[in-house]
């Protein structure tokens, strides 16, 4: 008897003057010890699945079908069966950790409650294991982070957090909603294993909801595709994601960028919001094999092979990608190598070949990437910032020292380049944005924008000079204010700087239409938008102000895939404007590959290696980027080089003499330990490493 069974589950939102059907006719299951993905575009309904499992419905929700955990119907649970199943039956980790954790109480007494609610320990002995529990997550100082608060983690830390809530009860079922997303690839691959290791070693069902398809692929048993509120493919992990039946779900794959720079195809138009369950298939307006059938009947769900099924009229066979030495198939567009061209971001492409006899499939359009350039004089054009051995200390709230963020770091950027700047959660790539745009002082050190130190700066100046200077966040609807409209959100930085208002509204509506945004959302907040039209909106605030330097933080983690491909196609156009400077701030090395002319390696505040893109991703001579490469996740070869596997993480006051990475490199020596590695040129890539050279021949050893 499986653990979780949904059965013919419907779920249909009212509100006043609006009707949304969630779910239609969702059927999956989760055996014990198995994981199971759940996978889709956002508002396909994935997260309405979670919530029903747990009773968390919003109000005014209608509900059919069956929820069956352990054979009991959830949704036929009072208030005080929900109180105990959500503790020891299942448990959620929410997308968003800071919006799911109590502002106003510290994670650590967030966690020691619950474990004192729900596991009746009493409170010291619930303490000491809330610390076991964090470290078993890889947060640096466990205890110490049980007295901080949320506004005082990075978006990892809280996210670890979260997941240190729904395990530390050992329920039967857990359910994690996009766990993943803001995290680093070392983390990522932490952090699924977890779960991987809570069904194989404690028997527990894990639903995991994700749009991170690459990561997602290796800990999956079955994978189940959702589209509009419905289940449009179901099958084992390795048969789903290497050779997919649904048109829908080869599209989801064409998103994902990766690490071995193939092309990315972004899907043409968007996903419906369907007021009632759908009588044809919802995917037709998007897909290129549509028929009229498709248009006039609903596909159901039809056995392909054991356990794996799709609902389509006209399921796809083979892979995505061709295997080496043999011609691609005739549903994918040739791909070049990494030698004749770089990645490009499709505008509009064909979900799949067009089927004999149809035409007037979407036109394709392509836009090259910033790293195209590279060899037509990119990054030749007057230098508009530079970063001098600059360091970051945050002092601790009572004294008595604190966290030293950022430790000597140097670069800088010209107009017509595009620097990528990775590593990973909490080496200091957030603080070093803030540090462009002098939002941070340097505690030593200085920083240049546009020929100006910004530290020399004051009042009038300062602004001025700040305007030079744009930011996109990582949460595209977090940084809009949800008290104003489009229109003033992407107006402000002209209003700062003086600009009438009659100006400004041509400016807006230029900058609008430049990232393909109707004139009507102009009017709406930002609780009102997509994720992609949140983050569109944010770049075009960005731009309005012609600055000569933007920094992109994060900007795509928060999206989902399909989402993604179109936010990078119009990244990639800004960034192609060689009147300006770019940095590229990402987890995701596959996109950064894509997208940079440089890329700089960061740890633990230091860089540690620099250099062409190219150059250091096809050959890393630092272990900690050799480290960081092994670990990206990929739904191809993936990275080909020697490997090298680091140890856990550790303490920061443990890296602070010598070698930051020392105590996690496999090639340490003494000497490493007890001496700073300072940049050194190798070829044209520069990198923090005495036994670069080396490495090579000690992998093969």
């Amino acid at each position: 008897m499986p653990l979780l069974s949904i059965e013919d589950l419907s779920v249909v939102i009212h509100r006043p003057g609006r009707r949304v059907a969630a779910l239609s006719g969702v059927n999956l299951s989760v055996e014990p010890g198995e994981v199971v993905g759940l996978v889709g575009e956002s508002g396909g309904g994935k997260s309405m699945v979670a919530r029903s499992i747990v009773g968390l419905l919003p109000g005014g929700s209608r509900t059919a079908g069956r929820v069956l955990f352990d054979g009991a119907d959830v949704l036929t649970m009072g208030a005080a069966e929900l109180e105990s199943f959500r503790g020891r039956g299942a448990a959620i980790c929410f997308q968003n950790p800071r919006g799911a954790l109590s502002p106003t109480r510290t994670v650590g007494r967030q966690l020691v409650d619950r474990l004192v609610t729900h596991r009746d320990l009493a409170p010291a002995p619930a303490r000491e294991v809330a610390a076991e529990l964090f470290e078993s997550v890889g947060i640096r100082g466990p205890r110490r982070r049980l007295d901080a608060y949320p506004h005082e983690l990075s978006g990892g830390m809280a996210q670890r957090v979260m997941i240190s809530l729904a395990t530390g009860c050992a329920p039967g079922l857990l359910i994690a909603d996009e766990p993943t997303t803001g995290l680093d690839v070392t983390l990522t691959r932490e952090i699924l294993n977890r779960f991987r290791l809570a069904a194989n070693a404690e028997r527990r069902g894990v639903l995991l909801i994700s749009h991170d398809l690459a990561s997602i692929a290796e800990v999956c048993d079955r994978v189940v595709v959702l589209y509009a509120g419905t289940v449009v493919e179901s099958g084992p992990g390795p048969q789903v994601l290497d050779e997919p039946a649904h048109p829908y779900t080869r599209a989801l794959l064409r998103s994902v960028p990766d690490i071995d720079g193939r092309p990315v195809t972004a899907t043409p138009g968007a996903m419906p919001l369907p007021v009632e369950a759908p009588s044809s298939c919802p995917f037709a307006p998007r897909c290129a094999h549509a028929t009229e059938l498709c248009t006039t009947e609903l596909p159901r769900a039809e056995a392909l092979a054991s356990d794996w099924s799709a609902a389509c009229f006209h399921p796809r066979s083979g892979p995505l990608t061709e295997p080496d030495g043999t011609p691609p198939p005739v549903d994918a567009p040739p791909r070049p190598s990494l030698a004749e061209t770089a990645p490009v971001f499709p505008e509009t492409a064909p979900v799949d070949a067009e089927p004999p006899g149809r035409t007037g499939a979407p036109p394709v359009r392509t836009v090259a990437s910033p790293r195209a350039r590279a060899g037509s004089g990119a990054g030749t054009g007057a230098e508009v910032l530079r970063v001098e051995d600059a360091h970051v200390l945050y002092r601790a709230r009572f004294g008595g020292g604190g966290h030293h963020a950022l430790r000597g770091v140097s670069l800088h950027v010209a107009a017509g380049e595009t620097l990528g700047i990775v590593g990973e959660s909490g080496c200091g790539k957030s603080t070093l944005a803030r540090l462009m745009l002098g939002l941070v002082p340097p505690s030593r050190g200085r920083v240049e924008v546009a020929g100006r130190v910004l530290s020399e700066l004051r009042g009038r100046e300062l602004r001025r000079l700040r305007t030079r200077v744009q930011l996109v966040f990582q949460d595209p609807v977090g940084s809009l204010s949800p008290r104003r409209t489009v229109a003033d959100a992407i107006g402000e930085p002209l209003r700062a700087a003086g600009v009438p208002a009659s100006e400004r509204a041509s400016r807006v509506a230029r900058v609008l239409e430049r990232m393909e945004l109707d004139p009507s959302i102009l009017g709406r907040r930002p609780h009102e938008l997509s994720g992609g039209q949140a983050q569109r909106a944010g770049i075009a605030r960005a731009l309005v102000g012609d600055p000569d330097l933007i920094v992109f933080d994060e900007p795509t983690s928060a999206l989902d895939v399909t989402v993604q491909a179109q936010i990078l196609k119009v990244i990639a156009e800004v960034s192609g404007d060689r009147s300006r400077g770019t940095v590229f701030i990402s987890h995701d090395l596959a996109t950064v590959r894509g997208f940079c002319d440089r890329v700089a390696v960061l740890y633990l505040g230091r860089i540690v290696e620099e250099g062409p893109v190219e150059e250091v991703f096809g050959n890393p001579l630092h272990p900690y980027t050799r480290a960081l490469l092994a670990g990206a996740p990929s739904l191809g070869a993936g990275y080909g080089g020697p490997r090298v596997e680091l140890t856990r993480d550790l303490e920061e006051a443990d890296a602070a003499a010598g070698c930051a990475l020392a105590p996690r490199c496999p090639f340490a020596t003494g000497e490493c330990r007890e001496q700073e590695q300072e940049l050194r040129p190798y070829d044209a890539s520069l990198v923090a490493c005495r036994r670069a050279a080396e490495i090579p021949a000690l992998i093969e050893r």
